[in-house]
């Protein structure tokens, strides 16, 4: 998949199939689109492109919402789908601007010479939301594109979309959200080093910093880790660590079982079960009888 980054390095297509949106976590819906656009695109032998805006229009406009998905797990995600192309278009003033008629002209016509739009008919587009399915299906008409919407994948009655899927991670319910995204929720990231307070109580942990300004989860949970190949269970503390005064994020989990040093490695922490809300605790010997009771529930969950 090739990834695109501003529409300054955008190259003029010969013809394309477009979807719009930010696809955050690529949920079970976003594949089902990603499925039809694909088909689509093999149908009329052209490549299937993807465009989203960074920031998200709700991130430039003050509205700031966790993430699913990091940048990297995204395009990861969107790559084993089977996209062509993903276009990340720079979202600042200038383009907040920008009418929807033009945004139809200038980029999905004249850049990318669309030939098939997919789009939900909710989605809006353009200068003050402007734009939506309407205004596409009547441009379809002189403009020599095609044009369908995406319908809504449903999980118990309720539409499977991202917001959805944070709300059921903000309450634990994971085994529902994991439906939803058609896979556990997980974060990955890099080995860092800590303060090893850890150690001092006979827990050492892996910690990880969160590469997103909100995480959807908060709290301890029973998690395995995939590391150099080999999976890991143990528990996890994702949150602001208040015994220290902690203002940022951080993923920190003890491994069942486990005496390496892996700094500067790879992990996969992918998050089965939620034991409690994070605390604030006295002391570090106050702490230390909650880990050990964290600790006793994660491994009676994974028996």
């Amino acid at each position: 998949m090739k990834i695109i980054r501003g529409l300054q390095n955008l190259t003029q297509y010969q013809g394309s199939v477009v979807t719009i949106g930010n696809f955050d976590g690529v949920h079970l819906g976003h594949q089902n689109i990603l499925a039809q656009l694909i088909k689509k695109s093999k149908q009329l032998n052209l490549p299937a492109v993807l465009i989203s805006f960074s920031p998200t229009p709700q991130r430039f406009f003050g509205h700031e919402k966790a993430t699913l998905s990091s940048f990297k797990e995204k395009q990861h995600l969107l790559s084993e789908l089977g996209l062509d192309a993903h276009l990340i278009v720079h979202f600042n003033q200038t383009f907040s601007q920008l009418t929807a008629l033009d945004f139809v002209q200038k980029i999905l016509l004249d850049k990318l010479n669309m030939q098939h739009c997919l789009i939900g008919d909710d989605f809006h587009f353009g200068k003050d939301r402007q734009g939506d399915f309407a205004l596409l299906q009547t441009l379809s008409k002189t403009k020599g594109f095609t044009l369908a919407n995406t319908p809504s994948i449903c999980h118990n009655n309720t539409r499977i979309s991202s917001s959805e899927i944070r709300s059921l991670l903000a309450q634990g319910n994971l085994q529902s959200a994991a439906t939803m995204l058609g896979r556990a929720f997980s974060i990955t990231g890099t080995v860092a080093h800590g303060l090893k307070n850890g150690r001092t109580i006979g827990f050492p942990t892996i910690n990880i910093p969160i590469k997103r300004k909100i995480s959807p989860v908060h709290g301890i949970f029973a998690v395995t880790v995939e590391l150099d190949g080999t999976s890991y269970q143990g528990v996890c503390s994702i949150g602001n660590r208040p015994i220290i005064g902690g203002k940022k994020t951080l993923l920190e989990v003890f491994l069942f079982d486990f005496n390496r040093e892996v700094y500067g490695l790879k992990v996969k922490t992918t998050f089965q079960h939620k034991i409690r809300e994070e605390e604030d605790f006295d002391d570090f010997a106050t702490l230390k009888k909650q880990i050990k009771i964290d600790v006793s529930h994660a491994k009676k969950y994974f028996i």
